[in-house]
């Protein structure tokens, strides 16, 4: 049987807590969150931060709090997202990854977001990129159509794979103004993806959930589940926890005989040191440059105006 990446991404910043009260936005409702997907089946976390009004925050130090509560109750790789809402300005994405995740998200492109607009110019990308590469934080390169799949390409081309030449990606379909949630769609991602990418997964927005993550088990993808990307679990029936979407997952990749991933597991796929080793210990500290087996760096940074 392959081994299946399921990243659960819990939170998001569109939804309102008073409008779904189990939504996790505290520390500590994270953490609890964390450790129920990792027993459920899950190996990475994709965490947008909520401050104590309940709203999206990049708030550097309730994003070290975040990933403290879940490094202390799970073992699950923790992805920050760069995207925050669709408000935050990009000097304060840059900074994200102050807080020492070990992987970030990095959308390939602007993208229309419903009656909103998710920017991402093309040099933020690039400073995004090389400011990963310098920290060894590994980059999950979000792709909402298929311009940001010809982007990636173009991306690696100019500074290369991150270090070990992984390159891992995943199809956010089924948001209004982007690719659908289809499988032809996910079809003809797949098709145009650059040869370094080395994994793949997809998700499904809301009611393209099933279809998307059908799909993806078909072709051999990952999968990325939660209640930032759907609030039911069938037509009118709401979502009780994160974990019951990381436990619905788990039976589909049965079904295609796919076995959930370990976080260690996850760590080898991204191209991350293991847990403990002087390489894991440099990536936390931003040092990973100076240790990395290959890769290109980058030697100059700028903020995008």
């Amino acid at each position: 049987m392959d081994d299946l990446l399921i990243t659960v991404a819990p939170t998001g910043a569109e939804t309102a807590k008073a409008d779904c009260p189990q939504l996790p936005t505290t520390p500590e409702e994270v953490a609890r969150t964390a450790a129920e997907c990792e027993a459920a089946g899950a190996a990475m976390i994709h965490i947008h931060v909520r401050d104590a009004s309940h709203q999206p925050t990049l708030d550097q130090s309730l994003l070290r709090e975040w990933v403290a509560a879940v490094r202390e109750s799970s073992s699950l790789i923790i992805q920050l997202s760069t995207g925050g809402s669709v408000h935050d300005p990009l000097d304060e994405r840059l900074r994200v990854l102050d807080a020492e995740p070990d992987s970030c998200s990095l959308t390939m492109g602007t993208t229309n977001f419903g009656d909103d607009v998710f920017l991402n110019p093309w040099p933020f990308v690039k400073d995004l990129y090389q400011l990963a590469l310098e920290r060894g934080v590994a980059p999950e390169f979000e792709l909402f159509d298929l311009g940001q799949v010809h982007a990636l390409g173009r991306l690696i081309r100019q500074y290369g794979t991150p270090a070990g030449g992984k390159v891992h990606v995943d199809f956010v379909m089924g948001v209004p103004g982007g690719m659908p949630g289809t499988a032809p769609a996910l079809v003809a991602g797949v098709a145009a993806l650059p040869p370094e990418v080395t994994s793949w997964s997809a998700t499904g927005i809301g009611r393209s959930t099933l279809s998307v993550a059908m799909a993806s088990l078909s072709m051999g993808g990952h999968l990325r589940v939660g209640m930032e990307d759907v609030l039911t679990i069938s037509r009118g029936v709401p979502v009780e926890s994160n974990a019951q979407l990381v436990e619905r997952a788990v039976d589909l990749g049965r079904i295609a005989q796919r076995t959930p991933m370990k976080p260690a597991q996850c760590r080898e796929l991204l191209g991350l040191a293991p847990v403990g080793s002087d390489f894991a210990t440099a990536q936390g500290h931003g040092l990973a440059q100076d240790m990395a087996p290959g890769g290109a760096i980058a030697t100059s940074y700028e903020t995008p105006r």
